[in-house]
């Protein structure tokens, strides 16, 4: 997949980040979640490909905590995935970031840019219990660290249990 390039963004596609990768899945009214490779927090074609291969016939959400910056939600379907980062200009400074705008066809911010804004599907759990307006809120809500959202995010769909034994000790 083609990315724009930024200039004064080093390649993050090789380095270690922390955070977490998680697949979230769904099955016969359960959640579980299974910590995901931790190439998923730097190539998105990873994490896609990884969430793929969970082969769940009900719901898979990957839930990405990019080096405590930023979030990406993402959800397979067969017509492709469905994609929300929390903060676009993130993709000045990380690869994930760029992929997600690349794969939702959205310009890259400018280099000044330091306003956060979502980009993507706020939509990507409305069927799972969490309405695209309340997930605008939780996105935007500045006081709250990445992993502090995807909490709030899986507690509002009822996976909150099930993410916090996966990455309790991270």
């Amino acid at each position: 997949m083609a990315v724009q390039s930024v200039q004064s963004r080093d390649d993050t596609r090789d380095q270690a980040l922390p955070g977490y990768a998680v697949a979230a899945i769904r099955e016969e009214g359960r959640w579980r979640c299974a910590r995901l490779d931790p190439t998923a927090l730097v190539d998105l074609d990873a994490a896609i490909t990884e969430l793929r291969a969970q082969r769940s016939t009900g719901a898979v959400v990957g839930l990405l905590d990019v080096d405590d910056e930023f979030f990406v939600l993402l959800r397979p379907a067969p017509n492709g995935v469905s994609l929300l980062v929390s903060d676009a200009v993130a993709a000045l400074d990380y690869d994930i970031a760029a992929d997600v705008l690349d794969l939702l066809r959205v310009d890259l911010p400018s280099e000044g840019e330091d306003a956060l804004w979502p980009e993507g599907d706020l939509g990507i759990l409305s069927d799972l219990g969490l309405p695209a307006d309340e997930l605008e809120v939780l996105v935007g809500e500045l006081d709250l660290y990445p992993d502090e959202q995807l909490t709030a995010i899986a507690r509002r769909c009822g996976f909150a249990d099930a993410l916090a034994e996966v990455v309790g000790g991270r």
